[in-house]
């Protein structure tokens, strides 16, 4: 990595802009332990300049990737460029993978589990210049905050443990000593997503500690904080525990191009891949004809119930969630199901604490809300959902910067809109699928009996097609330890707590059905890029004796 000095005379300071006397960040691709030229360049600018002159930011982009060397590149608003991979690179970097796997997958478990303690530390002594980039790419800082104690939750000292006990354990049975063990797969090609790229890119260390060699994409439209956390976080890291060259490969590349790459090549055993449930799903069919593995983070619809026991206050913090980055994190709560005895409360906190929920640029404190674009689908959806019954609690519409209303604003309003009925509430596209925006549907059912609401929730939460996670807010241990019992859909429920909130020892990442794929379950992703394999070691054993009498 190399980085060329901004001129701070062609420079002004403003809100939302970076430290105007830094230097710009400037990666090269980075395959078999070396930095690589790529073919041109990408420019990121900074998520404020999108906010302030959408015109400029986008005219300095293409202009600078026509003419890497024009001036435009020390303009204010540009943060740094990442070269990019063509064809040949794509193949370069498999390759430096499948030369390394080997060699790597026969470092000692514990050397290997070092890295997630020192990466964590690394986290965290880099989390400012870390923290600088979300920003630049659109995270609001207190979301990218988040994002960062999630991280360290994942690689904490208890989840660290947890995984080697997973990785190795072993039991004397006899003159047997047993072994049950995962070994890597080999060949791990990651793509994250575009809206978290570079937290979901700081998970391909744990299958590197399982003993993979890794490729990690990093997003041509977004890739700024993927190459900085792989390139200068995690590399040096890799050679602190003398990993071989080619252990960690890192390029900024076409998305389809890629893909159909890694699905081709022989070299290649796992492929994971975070984004849409439909593209997803078309991945992993390809994948299975190919003989790899497909491991699949998809689309959320996730539910919180509330029962009439509920502390109100605390259940309306978490439901709240749902509008955390304009609703574009997979994790975020998509709709509440409401006990009808508690429901007009409920709806009432929420519309009075909806208010904190604001737009912003995203390095002002306590801006939750990022931009939303392409906005055509969330007036489509409500649409539906108001012609069916549905009534419109707060919300609704665009508003500026400053959450001022407008038809233009590129930040959409937190929406909440009340549906009576729960049988029939799936009829909603709103209801049945991720949304995607900042759109909560609170969902009434008509009153009745305490156990038929029971026996109802209970099966909504079953039903749902997706399974990211699921939250109840109770204080019956009846309720709760029913839906303990009961709830069979997802891979994290979570009672009376943040729903988006990241935990020690439980699984991170990880659902069912549109969630996960066929193989989908809970996420840990050192222990789905390895396979469990069973050893026996025995003294003085006769082979007829173990197969027809005891021994």
């Amino acid at each position: 990595m190399m980085l060329f000095e901004a001129d701070p005379s062609q420079r002004s300071g403003g809100t939302g802009e970076q430290d105007r006397g830094a230097p710009l960040r400037s990666y090269d691709l980075y395959i078999g332990g070396k930095d690589v030229p790529g073919d041109g360049w990408v420019y990121t600018t900074s998520a404020a300049s999108l906010l302030e002159d959408v015109f400029t930011s986008i005219s300095l982009k293409r202009a600078l990737e026509k003419n890497p060397d024009d001036a435009a590149s020390r303009h204010r608003y540009v943060v740094g460029r990442c070269g990019v991979a063509t064809t040949e690179h794509i193949d370069e970097a498999t390759a430096a993978a499948a030369a390394a796997a080997r060699e790597w997958a026969a470092v000692p478990l514990e050397r290997r589990m070092r890295l997630g303690g020192l990466f964590r530390q690394t986290l965290i002594d880099n989390q400012d210049a870390f923290l600088e980039l979300l920003v630049a790419e659109s995270h609001p800082v207190n979301l990218a905050r988040w994002e960062l104690s999630c991280l360290q939750q994942v690689y904490g000292p208890e989840s660290l443990d947890w995984y080697a006990q997973r990785m190795h354990t072993e039991f004397q049975h006899g003159s047997r000593r047993l072994i049950v063990r995962r070994q890597p797969d080999g060949v791990v090609c990651f793509n994250p997503p575009q809206n978290a790229a570079g937290p979901s890119a700081a998970l391909a260390m744990l299958p590197l500690m399982a003993g993979n060699a890794v490729v990690v994409r990093a997003p041509r439209s977004i890739p700024l904080s993927t190459m900085y956390l792989c390139r200068d976080l995690m590399a040096p890291l890799l050679d602190e525990v003398g990993a071989p060259a080619g252990v960690l490969n890192v390029i900024c590349s076409n998305p389809k191009q890629t893909m159909d790459r890694w699905v081709e090549s022989p070299l290649v055993n796992d492929i994971f891949f975070i984004g849409g449930s439909e593209e997803g799903f078309k991945l992993q069919e390809r994948c299975i004809a190919n003989g790899k593995k497909p491991i699949l983070e998809l689309a959320g619809n996730d539910t919180i119930v509330v029962w009439k026991d509920a502390d109100l206050d605390l259940a309306t913090e978490a439901i709240l969630e749902c509008f955390y980055g304009s609703g574009q994190i997979c994790m975020v709560p998509n709709c509440v199901v409401v006990h009808p005895e508690v429901a007009d409360e409920l709806i009432a906190k929420i519309r009075e604490q909806i208010v904190e929920i604001r737009p912003g640029y995203p390095d002002e404190e306590g801006v939750l809300l990022s931009p939303v674009r392409r906005a055509e689908k969330f007036f489509a959806l409500q649409r539906q959902a108001t012609d069916n019954g549905a009534v419109l609690i707060c919300g609704g519409g665009r508003m500026e910067i400053d959450g001022t209303p407008s038809d233009t604003g590129v930040f959409l309003q937190p929406t909440v809109l009340r549906v009576d009925g729960l049988a029939t509430a799936r009829e909603l596209d709103m209801v049945k699928h991720e949304t995607f925006f900042p759109l909560l549907p609170v969902i009434v059912p008509a009153a009745a009996g305490d156990s038929e609401h029971l026996d109802d929730f209970i099966e909504f939460v079953n039903t749902n097609d997706y399974g990211l996670r699921n939250s109840l807010w109770a204080g019956s241990d009846e309720i709760v330890d029913a839906f303990v019992a009961r709830v069979v859909n997802g891979g994290l429920l979570k009672i009376n707590d943040s729903h988006i909130g990241f935990l020690p020892y439980l699984p991170s990442h990880g659902g069912t059905g549109l969630t996960g794929g066929v193989f989908g379950e809970a996420n840990y992703p050192m222990l789905k890029t390895s396979h469990v394999q069973g050893v026996s070691v025995a003294t003085g054993i006769r082979p007829r004796q173990a197969v027809f009498g005891d021994a």
